[in-house]
C-alpha cells in the first residue's frame, strides 16, 4: 500500500476508534444532568445513588476517550503535514478553543463531582454536573466546526500554499456546521440513553438492583424515544445540506448515477459498483427522494455521471454505510416505542422478550452513529478540504509506508490494549452496579450532602 493509503487506513482507525467515547460522553452527561436535576429537586437516596453510579461510567469513558483522542492530534504534524500547513490558520482555532474553553470545563467539574462527595453542598453538585454536560457538548461542537469546514469551507481565502481565515463566523458556522452537530449531539444522547435502558433491563432480568434498574430503564427510556426520533428529524436536515453542498456526494449516498427528475427513494438494493448501478432487485418508494430533498415531486436530484469520475467518492462504501444507518434508526425507533407503549400498558418490567431485546439493541446507536461518521467521511473523498485540496495532496512528503505502516502496528496494539482495559472495567463496574442503600434508608430519603451557604441546613427544611 502507498503512504496515503496507509495514512488514510491509520486516520480512518483512529479516529472511529475515538469516536466511540465522545458518542457516549456527550450523551451520558447529558443524562447524569438529568438524574443530577431529579435528585436536586426532589432529595432521593435512590436517585442519589443512580446519578453517582452513571457518573463513574462516565468518568471511566471520558479518561479512555481523552488518551484516544491524543494520537489524532499527533498524526497532523506526522503524517498530514502538507495539510497541517494548508488549514492550520482555520483548524488551529477550533482545536485551541476545544481544549481551553470545553476540555479544562468538563474535567474540572468532573473532579467536583467525583471528589467532592459529602463536602459539596447539593447545589454546587447540580450545578457541577450541568457544566460536565455543556463542557461535552461544547466540546463536541468544537470539532464539528473544524470537520464541517473541511466539508464546506468558508470565511477564508487562498494566499499562497495556505488558507487564511477572513472571517470568523463565517468559517465556524459554514452550511454544514448546524445540520451535522444537532445530528450528532441527538445520536450521542441515543447512545447513552439506550446504554441506561439496555443496562437498566439487564438488572431486571438478574433480578438485581430494582430500585436502580427501574429508574435509569425509565429515564433512558423516554430520552431514547425522543432522541431516535429526532435523529430522523436532524438526519433529514443534514441530508438536505448535503444534497445542496455536496451533490456528489448525496448521489452516492443514494446510489444515484443518471440525473433523475422525480428520484425514487431506495427501500431495498444491493449496493452499486464503481461502475454501474446495482443488479438485481430494487425496492423503492417513487418520486420521493425529490420530495425529502427540495419539497417537491418533481424536483431534481443530480447523478454521479453529471460529475467528473476521478471526483466520485467511494460509492459503494458511501451507500452502505449511509443505507444501514437509517436501517438501524428505524430498528431503534421500533423498539423503544414498543418498550414506551409496554410502559403505558404497565408491563415494562413483565415483558422479557423485550427486555432481551433491549439488551441486545444496546449497541445499535453507537453502530449507527459509526456509520453515520463513515458516511460523511467517505463521501467526502477525493477530497481532504472540499474543492480545494485532495487527500492525496495532504500527506506528508517525508514519512515513507515503511514509516506509516509501522506507526499503524503500534497505534493498534496501543488501542486494542486500550480497548480491553475499557471493556474490562466497564464490565466490572456495570457488574458491580451501584452501591446498595445505607442501613435503614428509605426510597425517598434524602442523600448525605453538606449544606452550603446557599442552602438550609436539614434542620430547617422538612424532609420529604
Amino acid at each position: 500500500m502507498s503512504a496515503v493509503d496507509l495514512a488514510r487506513l491509520q486516520f480512518a482507525f483512529t479516529a472511529a476508534f475515538h469516536f466511540i467515547f465522545p458518542a457516549v460522553t456527550i450523551g451520558l452527561g447529558f443524562l447524569v444532568a438529568l438524574a443530577e436535576t431529579i435528585r436536586w429537586r426532589t432529595r432521593s437516596e435512590v436517585w442519589d445513588r443512580l446519578a453517582k453510579f452513571w457518573t463513574k461510567v462516565f468518568a471511566l469513558t471520558f479518561a479512555v476517550g481523552v488518551a484516544t483522542g491524543i494520537v489524532m492530534e499527533f498524526q497532523f504534524g506526522t503524517n498530514w503535514s502538507r495539510y497541517a500547513t494548508f488549514v492550520g490558520d482555520i483548524f488551529g482555532s477550533p482545536l485551541a478553543a476545544e481544549a481551553i474553553l470545553a476540555f479544562f470545563l468538563e474535567s474540572t467539574f468532573l473532579g467536583v463531582l467525583l471528589w467532592g462527595g459529602t463536602r459539596v453542598g447539593s447545589t454546587l453538585r447540580w450545578f457541577s454536573a450541568v457544566m460536565v454536560s455543556f463542557g461535552s457538548a461544547l466540546s463536541g461542537l468544537w470539532i464539528i466546526i473544524a470537520n464541517s469546514w473541511m466539508q464546506t469551507p468558508a470565511g477564508y481565502e487562498i494566499q499562497g500554499d495556505h488558507a487564511v481565515l477572513t472571517d470568523f463566523w463565517a468559517a465556524a458556522f459554514n452550511p454544514s456546521t448546524l445540520p451535522r452537530y444537532t445530528h450528532t449531539v441527538m445520536a450521542s444522547v441515543a447512545v447513552a440513553s439506550f446504554l441506561l435502558v439496555g443496562t437498566g433491563a439487564w438488572y431486571v432480568l438478574k433480578h438485581r438492583h430494582g430500585d436502580i434498574a427501574g429508574r435509569s430503564m425509565r429515564l433512558g427510556l423516554v430520552v431514547a424515544v425522543i432522541a431516535s426520533a429526532g435523529m430522523f428529524l436532524t438526519g433529514d436536515f443534514s441530508s438536505r445540506q448535503v444534497a445542496n453542498t455536496q451533490p456528489v456526494k448525496f448521489a452516492a449516498m443514494q446510489g444515484i448515477f443518471e440525473t433523475t427528475t422525480g428520484a425514487p427513494m431506495v427501500v431495498f438494493e444491493l449496493p452499486p459498483s464503481q461502475d454501474a448501478e446495482a443488479p438485481g432487485p430494487v425496492i423503492e418508494i417513487p418520486s420521493l427522494l425529490s420530495l425529502l430533498t427540495h419539497g417537491d415531486v418533481n424536483s431534481t436530484i443530480a447523478g454521479l455521471t453529471a460529475f467528473a469520475k476521478d471526483l466520485w467518492p467511494p460509492v459503494a462504501i458511501t451507500f452502505l454505510a449511509y443505507h444501514n444507518m437509517v436501517v438501524l434508526g428505524t430498528v431503534m425507533l421500533l423498539v423503544m416505542a414498543l418498550g414506551a407503549f409496554l410502559w403505558w400498558r404497565g408491563r415494562l418490567e413483565r415483558s422479557s422478550r423485550w427486555l432481551w431485546l433491549a439488551v441486545i439493541a444496546t449497541p445499535a446507536p453507537l453502530i449507527a452513529t459509526e456509520l453515520g461518521w463513515a458516511t460523511a467521511e467517505v463521501g467526502r473523498q477525493p477530497w481532504i478540504v472540499q474543492g480545494l485540496m485532495k487527500t492525496a495532496d495532504g500527506v506528508s512528503p517525508q514519512v515513507s509506508s515503511f514509516d506509516v505502516a509501522l506507526s499503524l502496528i503500534m497505534f493498534g496494539a496501543i488501542y486494542v490494549a486500550l480497548a480491553a482495559l475499557w471493556l474490562f472495567l466497564l464490565r466490572r463496574v456495570l457488574m458491580a452496579g451501584p452501591p446498595p442503600p445505607p442501613e435503614g434508608a428509605t426510597p425517598d430519603a434524602p442523600p448525605p450532602v453538606a449544606p452550603t451557604a446557599l442552602e438550609p441546613t436539614p434542620a430547617e427544611v422538612p424532609l420529604p
